[in-house]
């Protein structure tokens, strides 16, 4: 039996949710908070991307931060670096979230207010 690929990983989560398959573009950047990276569970919302970013806003924990300094840029591409347990979700679309602990409890949903413009 062929081993599961992530892409096809993915693909069964978006399916799952009822989601459209909605990959981030390669060498696009997600926010993680890396000091936080470490702790559980894992938080995850994805807001409309932008030129530079896939919309992608990660981190750990129950704390979370307004300091525009808590998330640091990293490449979809190095997320595995950093956070191996969020790639099987970064295929839902802008308006979704997600979490996990990395041990098989997770859930994700969709939030419109997620595609609102920041005031």
């Amino acid at each position: 039996m062929m081993e599961e690929t992530l892409e096809d990983l993915q693909r069964r989560i978006c399916k799952a949710y009822g989601a459209e398959y909605t990959p981030p573009i390669g060498g696009s950047k997600v926010g993680i908070a890396l000091q936080t990276m470490g702790f559980s569970p894992i938080h995850a919302v994805r807001h409309r991307p932008t030129e530079t970013t896939c919309g992608w806003y990660i981190f750990a924990g129950d704390e979370w931060s307004d300091d525009p300094n808590f998330y640091q840029p990293v490449c979809v591409e190095h997320m595995a670096d950093y956070c191996q347990f969020a790639l099987p979700f970064l295929a839902l679309p802008p308006g979704w979230w997600f979490h996990t602990d990395g041990k098989g409890s997770y859930g994700a949903s969709f939030d419109e207010k997620l595609l609102l413009d920041p005031e």
